[in-house]
């Protein structure tokens, strides 16, 4: 062997002793609670990289100073750490050297923290790209895998495992030569190991390549699995959880291995799931979650219902340990400030220009808000919520099917003297409403009075669970005469959203923004006694749940819009959100959520937002301005300054958005007195998507309410709106579409320059298979406007467009939109007229679309259809009709005497 002479002379370095006190001193102190202290050190140290052997000084104590205590040691192999991640590459040779050899001479060390340390040391080298560099690191830990010494072979194991999880890919990688095909069969042998700490080491080693379907795994798939069953019954939680992990992760990837055993894996998850550890029970859990979302869940599970479904509801009462964290018998805290880290970060969704439907108002895409958020103060997933998740996945597979195994379970929980008991039945009723809803329908004139009693439950974690399972009953409650339900649940949330509980608080505001969305105008005669609560509680809230708060008034005045225009009101409402919106910096992110609820009030309120704009247009501008700014500077000296938080800018553009929907021409003279067309066009061209996004939207909006501005910026602003109508980026494009329709209308003949630069995209666009409905229907009324001011440009390609354009528009509301796209495409017939004949029967569909046109747009119909039938003669005509489904024969008949 070559390099042993070199191995020797580097052990003959020999740190200097003062040197060695010195960063010994330096080790305590750093374990000093006081931050000044620990300020000094950090610096210290920093000083210190600049020698080159500094490191083997760490590497000395974390490995060859036993005398000294092991949280000093460890700290120092975790300070080299660290050093590793920032500086590995300015190590010389021989530092690099030691260190690695040292790690794996003492990767056996007898204290389990130090080996460890030593394992989290190498796993860092080798992530820094030295797998490639160190070639003897692999063959050297799966050789001491086979030591008689329980402590190598646990150390050696804890760093493959370290590893495994951080270079799972380059593992599997032909720049290795692919060394998983030696160690995942040497991990399988392991697997039947005396010791259970390393059982659960080699099954935590194999679990890193299912989800990567890695070949090497793949090959000993059956051998594995084998194995996993041989651990089935193990003593050790980590094992027993590293096997449900296995389970559900082969579930998603070879479902087909595990097939031929489900019977006993379920039978045996069913008993995971009930674990006394609750860290197993949770992984098993998740089994019934990953189940549900493949296509056999219905018929495997089937049978095994009567046991799951009592096992899952089980699962989701309160433990002991949940009610203690989540202070469950402190009933009234609403007086105790928030501390900061219980403030989760919101995320602002940029503003989408959608169409209205003719349906029933159920959105079907946004469903995102009503999922099982109770509790999410505890750790964030726990055996309760997943569950919860898993009966609420369950009940939309097996829909009312379902309810035979729930409702003997239910009315044995909702009844309960037990509090904790009862509150689990309310969740239960909750996860089940979705999937169920059509089945607990006769149940619901019972259920919902006893539920709206529980919302004046002693037990505060009885009210805040009550909350969200009434709204997700909303639906149903709407539906009904107001007075029956709707009136006394209205009456009673708002109760609790005043309740003495901040969590009751939250939960009813949530609550009550659902119902309002649900409930819409239905609201309009109680809005005094709504905005009279919600004013209220500004005053009595504190950090976290105001923001809900402004969500709450945001809902409400998306779903009244104008009713909320009437002097009283505004009296009531603007005071405190200014008030609010006058004391908040302009770091400050609680700008968010209040920037989006007065976009919403601005939009409702119209004219009567009028007294209170030039403070926020003003503002919005400026919050614009300096992001950008901001954002220069950081371009150009990045170590100088950070980046800004452009969510400040977008938020701001899309509460001007909100001001020029609202006010309309009246904020002409706001647009006259700012630079906001400069700030635009730098928004515009952005590399965030959403800052593009929300631009477009502006611009789409500002086109509408003075388009005097606009106007000469048009020969800037429409390169960059053909360049943004990429479907990739599914919202940008959406409103970059919306935008250059609205932008057409105003133009009108002058647009013919720009029609090349977007024509083909849309075209290309409204054909390709799977695009987003919203963005279809918007495409559509963009070409239709485009045809409209310029017929004689894009007419010719009517053919290539008139079948989705006819399909997407079949199903929106009669409204300014869809009245100039239609112009558009009769006006592109009339100069085309065999563009439109393959696919006649679809305009005749999209035609009788529409429930009343104006007087001019219907006679262009009749027109068209008549024109049609006379030039193909009445026998060819009725043949052609006779394909028509009976209701759109009767309407064109009724409507267009054809």
């Amino acid at each position: 062997m070559v390099w042993d002479r070199q191995t020797k002379m580097e052990y003959e370095w020999k740190p200097d002793e003062q040197g060695l006190q010195q960063i010994l001193q330096l080790l305590k102190e750093s374990q000093s609670p006081d931050t000044t202290i620990q300020r000094t050190v950090q610096q210290k140290l920093e000083q210190l990289n600049q020698y080159p052997d500094f490191n083997n000084y760490l590497i000395f104590v974390l490995t060859k100073l036993k005398s000294e205590d092991e949280p000093t040691r460890s700290l120092s192999g975790l300070i080299l750490k660290n050093n590793v991640k920032a500086h590995f590459q300015n190590f010389p040779n021989g530092v690099t050297d030691f260190i690695k050899s040292e790690c794996l001479n003492n990767i056996g060390d007898a204290s389990p923290l130090i080996r460890a340390t030593v394992g989290i040391l190498i796993t860092t080298i080798a992530s820094k790209g030295e797998l490639q560099n160190w070639p003897d690191l692999l063959p050297k830990l799966c050789s001491l895998l086979d030591s008689e010494d329980y402590n190598t072979c646990e150390g050696a194991f804890g760093a493959l495992q370290k590893i495994c999880e951080d270079s799972a890919e380059i593992l599997d990688s032909d720049v290795l030569d692919r060394p998983l095909n030696i160690m995942i069969p040497k991990f399988l042998q392991f697997f039947k190991h005396s010791s259970p700490k390393i059982r659960s080491h080699a099954v935590a080693c194999v679990n890193q390549f299912i989800i990567s379907r890695t070949q090497a795994l793949m090959l000993h798939i059956d051998s594995f699995i084998e194995n996993l069953f041989a651990l089935a019954g193990d003593e050790e939680p980590e094992v027993r959880k590293n096997v449900c992990r296995a389970l559900v992760m082969l579930l998603e990837v070879r479902m087909d291995r595990l097939l031929p055993h489900m019977h006993n894996i379920v039978e045996y998850m069913l008993q995971r799931t009930q674990d006394q550890d609750e860290n197993v029970a949770l992984e098993a859990c998740e089994f019934w979650l990953t189940l549900a979302e493949q296509p056999i869940c219905k018929d495997v599970l089937v049978r095994h219902l009567p046991k799951l479904i009592p096992v899952l509801v089980n699962g989701m009462k309160y433990s002991d340990i949940d009610i203690i964290l989540l202070k469950g018998d402190v009933e009234e805290d609403e007086t105790i400030p928030d501390s900061e880290q219980d403030i989760r970060p919101r995320f602002h969704r940029s503003r989408t220009v959608a169409q209205q439907h003719d349906e029933d108002g159920i959105e079907e895409e946004d469903d995102d808000d009503d999922e099982i958020d109770d509790d999410d103060t505890i750790s964030d997933w726990n055996l309760r919520k997943c569950s919860a998740a898993a009966l609420d996945v369950l009940a939309n597979v097996y829909r009312d099917e379902l309810l035979p195994h729930i409702l003997p379970l239910l009315k044995e929980l909702l009844f309960h003297h037990e509090w904790v008991v009862k509150e689990s039945g309310i969740l239960v009723l909750g996860a089940i409403a979705e999937g169920c809803m059509q089945g607990m329908i006769p149940y619901l004139p019972e259920l919902i009075p006893h539920l709206i009693q529980c919302l004046s439950d002693k037990k505060a974690l009885v009210r805040s669970i009550t909350c969200w399972t009434l709204s997700r009953y909303a639906h149903w409650v709407v539906s009904q005469p107001p007075d029956t339900y709707l009136k006394p649940l209205m009456t009673e949330l708002l109760k609790r959203i005043l309740d003495s509980n901040k969590r009751v608080q939250e939960a009813a505001c949530s609550a009550f923004a659902t119902l309002e969305e649900e409930a819409c105008t239905e609201l309009v005669p109680y809005l005094a006694y709504i905005l009279d609560t919600l004013v209220f509680a500004f005053s009595k809230y504190q950090h976290k749940n105001l923001l809900i708060l402004y969500d709450a008034i945001g809902t409400l005045a998306d779903s009244v819009g104008h009713h909320l225009n009437k002097p009283e009101y505004i009296q009531m409402l603007m005071p405190p959100l200014i008030q609010k919106w006058n004391m908040l910096k302009d770091e400050d992110k609680d700008l968010f959520p209040l920037l989006e609820c007065l976009s919403s009030v601005a939009t409702a309120l119209q004219s009567g937002f009028l007294p209170y704009c030039e403070p926020v247009y003003q503002r919005c501008v400026n919050l614009v301005q300096k992001t950008l700014a901001q954002a220069m500077l950081n371009n150009a000296q990045p170590d100088q300054y950070e980046a800004p938080d452009k969510d400040f800018m977008i938020v701001a553009l899309d509460l001007l958005s909100g001001l020029a929907e609202g006010l309309g021409g009246n904020i002409e003279q706001l647009v006259a007195r700012s630079n906001i067309l400069t700030l635009m066009y730098q928004c515009m061209q952005d590399k965030m998507p959403e800052v593009r996004q929300s631009s477009f939207a502006l611009l789409g909006d500002l086109t509408k309410a003075c388009f005097q501005h606009v106007k000469p910026c048009i020969a800037d602003f429409m390169p960059i709106l053909g360049t943004n109508l990429n479907p990739e980026f599914i919202s940008v494009c959406n409103n970059a579409t919306w935008a250059i329709g609205e932008i057409s209308i105003q133009m009108g003949i002058e647009m013919q320059p720009y029609i090349p630069m977007v024509l083909h995209q849309l075209v290309e666009i409204i054909n390709r298979p799977n695009t987003p409905k919203t963005l279809l229907e918007n495409t559509a009324i963009t070409i239709g406007r485009l045809g409209y001011v310029c017929p004689q440009e894009v007419a010719p390609m009517l053919q290539q467009f008139i079948r989705p354009w006819c399909t997407s528009l079949r199903n929106i509301r009669d409204n300014e939109e869809k009245d100039s796209a239609f112009r558009g495409i009769c006006t592109m017939i009339s100069v085309n007229p065999s563009g439109v004949i393959q696919d006649f029967i679809f305009f005749c569909d999209a035609v009788a679309s529409w429930i009343n046109p104006k007087d001019d747009l219907r006679d262009m119909f009749c027109k068209i259809l008549h024109g049609f039938k006379n030039q193909v003669g009445d026998e060819n005509w009725r043949r052609f009709s006779d394909q028509f489904p009976p209701p759109l024969k009767e309407r064109l008949a009724a409507f267009y005497g054809v």
